[in-house]
């Protein structure tokens, strides 16, 4: 499903979480789909299972899979972890443009910027 970069200086969890978000963002995994259980993913992918344990705790934290006792972790449904993604990135974008109006960029740089990123996103 998803392979370790060992030459990536960020934890491993990180990059399971990140790589299993993909996953999600991209419909690979759909909604309410069984993750595989912490130590099998954690013996498929040689790893420690509190490391998946840890991966799939940021995903439960985030929205993008939920528990279910005693049966697994299965993917969340898109409406719940879309609305915190995009909670996340109006959040980023509101800290990005108050950096950007402290290092004295105008409100017209900053639009113009916007609206240059927001069309190149749509040639995509």
């Amino acid at each position: 499903m998803i392979r370790i970069d060992y030459q990536d200086k960020r934890p491993i969890y990180e990059q399971v979480t990140e790589k299993l978000q993909n996953l999600i963002v991209r419909g690979v995994l759909e909604a309410d789909t069984k993750l595989p259980s912490v130590r099998s993913y954690a013996i498929e992918l040689s790893i420690n299972p509190n490391t998946i344990q840890r991966a799939y705790a940021e995903l439960e934290r985030t929205g993008f899979i939920y528990t279910v006792k005693g049966r697994g972790n299965y993917v969340a449904e898109k409406k719940i972890w879309m609305g915190n993604e995009q909670s996340n990135a109006i959040s980023d974008l509101e800290k990005a443009i108050l950096q950007a109006k402290e290092l004295g960029i105008s409100k017209e740089e900053i639009l113009i910027s916007v609206e240059n990123t927001y069309k190149k996103g749509r040639e995509e």
